[in-house]
């Protein structure tokens, strides 16, 4: 097995905080177009000569676009597991896994080629959670003020809408003007940590705001918040999974699992800067690990996949 992780979004910090081995290939391109394509093929090709001569059976990713295009050259089949449709319709893998509550007909792909698991993504690896309390005592998080995880909108993502970034600032402005809260931001990169640390100066000099200097377990720092508020998907269903009180300020296409975990009751898409001061319960909550997801059908039904196609696929190659 070959594990690979590009350098962006904390992915090399999160897996060398979990001691997970990898290549470190490629890097993040920014927001423009032509950088993008230029990225993508450049990592691609990367990726292709780590994965040569390898005898692989199957690329498996979680998305990644790079990877797929790898693949082909390669003539490796590739399996893509996705969970925002609006994302991976763009890549054309040989089969295509996503959450059954997606079942959209808009997606480009033979129905032959799509598979579906139950659940959401964080089902996977969210029952195995065990909560660390050191994590208050690292980050000099007080005992007595109203902790708020906050993950900034994904300003250089390809479906981003800049409303995000108005709500962001509504989130700021109105917790940064409140008594005994503190705001635990989580940047993507450099620059967006740099601009926001800028623009809301006087917030880090009282610690109003703080910002790790490190890579921390995101499932273990929403557990010892109060709420969390975030403009992309994962860390929303991850808190959602988890049981804790969520807001999404992403005002991209809204996907099908945020439909599905907004009907449940799990998670509130903020529409407007109002929203955010009327709809946000600003409350302490009572931290219950019976509120975690247990559910393992997810994570059961992937690894099944996999081993299935891997074995088909390891069959296909012993005949040639």
């Amino acid at each position: 097995m070959i594990i690979t992780a590009r350098d962006c979004f904390q992915v090399c910090g999160l897996a060398d905080l979990m001691h997970v081995p990898y290549r470190r290939i490629g890097k993040h391109y920014g927001k423009n177009k032509v950088m993008k394509v230029a990225g993508l093929i450049i990592r691609s090709c990367q990726l292709k000569g780590v994965m040569q001569n390898r005898g692989a059976s199957l690329a498996v990713s979680h998305g990644s676009r790079t990877q797929t295009l790898a693949s082909k050259m390669l003539g490796i089949p590739s399996l893509v597991i996705g969970d925002y449709e609006h994302a991976i319709e763009l890549i054309s893998p040989d089969w295509l896994m996503m959450p059954e509550v997606i079942r959209n007909d808009n997606i480009r792909q033979p129905r032959s080629k799509i598979l579906y698991y139950p659940g959401i993504k964080e089902d996977v690896y969210v029952p195995d959670f065990k909560p660390d309390p050191t994590i208050l005592n690292e980050l000099a998080l007080p005992e007595d003020h109203l902790i708020i995880t906050v993950r900034p909108p994904a300003t250089e993502a390809h479906y981003h809408n800049p409303e995000a970034e108005v709500l962001f600032a509504e989130v700021m402005d109105y917790f940064g003007g409140m008594e005994k809260t503190t705001m635990v931001l989580l940047p993507r990169n450099a620059k967006q940590e740099e601009e926001i640390r800028q623009r809301w100066h006087g917030l880090f000099s009282s610690r109003k705001a703080v910002i790790p200097d490190h890579a921390v377990e995101g499932l273990n720092l929403m557990w010892h918040s109060d709420l969390v508020i975030s403009g992309g998907g994962t860390m929303n269903r991850e808190a959602a999974a988890l049981g804790i009180p969520v807001y999404s300020i992403f005002r991209g296409p809204t996907g099908a699992v945020d439909r599905y975990l907004t009907q449940q009751g799990r998670l509130v898409m903020l529409q407007s800067a109002a929203e955010v001061r009327q709809r946000i319960k600003v409350e302490r909550r009572e931290k219950e690990i019976s509120n975690i997801s247990k559910n393992r059908r997810a994570l059961d039904c992937i690894v099944n996949e996999i081993v299935r196609l891997v074995e088909t696929q390891t069959k296909i190659q012993a005949r040639h």
